[in-house]
């Protein structure tokens, strides 16, 4: 802090200041009681690592979730069922199974934290204003789950809106993580996947989809780097 008011100017205090915000949410966070009935896996099933290791392993999806319509007997070939990112790198490209994204190996830890945040939420639903006053909330408008996903990758210090999510990061789109911001409406896409509070089936609210949707009217943004 003293380095920072010694070089003078609003950029490093405001450094300064975000960065004591995000010390701040992360002890928010460690100090949050886990889940007091956790859901154990079925042992029946191969594990993400397994699935990422050799996806022929990866299980038919269910019929109508996050925005897909995947029969329970389906003929879809592999190249239908996952998710592709703009571009085709396979290597950054996230798994949908059944409505939990599953981080390519390769994904940087980052990236990684913030599609297991995402996974947190999904199926919340749609209120505006929810995921504002607190990342964590029983609802969420579009940008309160894009700032909680951003957040769980270490991202941002405190909830952000649309509006600041149109100036946040740098311009353009990024390899892993790109944010998609106008003053109405924000969705963020992240290793291929699509993470939005529209466009599903079951309803309004966080979830991951396959399909992608018209940027136009958008300002993309993404962290340096990223």
């Amino acid at each position: 802090m003293a380095l920072a008011a010694a070089g003078g100017g609003d950029h490093a205090v405001n450094a300064v200041g975000e960065g004591l915000a995000m010390v701040e949410a992360q002890r928010q966070v460690a100090a949050k009681p886990a889940d007091p009935k956790p859901t154990r896996p079925d042992p029946d099933l191969p594990s993400a690592e397994e699935i990422a290791a050799d996806p022929s392993l990866l299980p038919p999806a269910s019929a109508g979730s996050n925005g897909t319509h995947v029969p329970h007997k389906s003929s879809l070939g592999r190249g239908e069922i996952f998710a592709h990112r703009r571009g085709g790198d396979p290597g950054s490209t996230a798994i949908l199974l059944t409505g939990v994204a599953l981080a390519p190996p390769s994904a940087p830890e980052v990236v990684q934290g913030a599609i297991n945040a995402a996974n947190t939420i999904v199926g919340r639903p749609y209120v505006w204003g929810g995921g504002h006053a607190s990342f964590y909330d029983n609802s969420y408008d579009c940008s309160g789950a894009v700032s909680f996903a951003l957040f769980g990758g270490g991202l941002i210090p405190r909830p952000l809106t649309s509006g600041e999510l149109m100036h946040w990061g740098a311009p353009g789109r990024g390899k892993w993580i790109t944010v998609y911001a106008n003053p109405g409406h924000t969705f963020v896409e992240i290793a291929g996947l699509r993470f939005d509070t529209v466009g599903a089936e079951q309803g309004s609210g966080p979830r991951w989809h396959l399909a992608t949707v018209s940027t136009d009217g958008f300002v993309a943004r993404h962290p340096p780097g990223l």
